[in-house]
C-alpha cells in the first residue's frame, strides 16, 4: 500500500463519516491512481439506505471517487496545507452493480487533462473484477480558510 488511511488523513480535510478513502495502492504522476475503500457493515449509511438489504449509495461512490481524484491533484502538485481539494463537476456516470458490506471498492482514476488548475478524470470503481461505477469528475483547489 502506497498510502494507509493515517497518510490519507495528512492530505485530505475528510474526516469519519465522510473519509471515504482507506488506502492508496499505486499513483502515477501525470497518469493515473488507484484508491480503496473497505465497505463494511458498520458504515452510518447503511442503518438508512435500504435498511435490511444495505446498499452503498451511489453518490457516496462517486464522492468516494472524487476523494481519491483529490488526492492525485495533492500528490500531483505537491500542494501544501494551504490549499483544499474541492470536488466540481461530474459527468457521465452510471452505475452498473450495487456494492454491499464485505466488498473492496477499487477506485481507479487516470487523469484526462488539467488547465489552470482544474483537473478532470476518468474515474471507474471495481469489486473485484467487476466495473460498479464509472464517471468523469473534475477538481481543483482554493485557499483554505481559517
Amino acid at each position: 500500500m502506497l498510502m494507509n488511511a493515517t497518510e490519507v488523513m495528512k492530505r485530505l480535510p475528510h474526516r469519519y463519516p465522510f473519509l471515504l478513502v482507506d488506502g492508496i495502492e499505486s499513483f502515477t504522476e501525470n497518469e493515473s491512481i488507484v484508491g480503496i475503500k473497505n465497505v463494511t457493515i458498520n458504515e452510518p449509511f447503511f442503518q438508512g439506505h435500504f435498511p435490511g438489504h444495505p446498499i452503498m449509495p451511489g453518490v457516496l461512490i462517486v464522492e468516494a471517487m472524487a476523494q481519491v481524484g483529490g488526492l492525485f491533484a495533492s500528490l500531483n502538485d505537491e500542494i501544501g496545507e494551504d490549499k483544499v481539494t474541492y470536488f466540481t463537476g461530474i459527468d457521465k456516470a452510471k452505475f452498473r452493480r450495487p456494492v454491499v458490506p464485505g466488498d473492496v471498492l477499487r477506485m481507479e482514476l487516470a487523469l484526462l487533462k488539467c488547465r489552470r488548475g482544474i483537473y478532470q478524470f476518468s474515474g471507474k470503481a471495481y469489486v473485484g473484477d467487476t466495473l460498479v461505477t464509472e464517471a468523469e469528475l473534475k477538481a481543483t483547489f482554493v485557499d483554505r480558510e481559517g
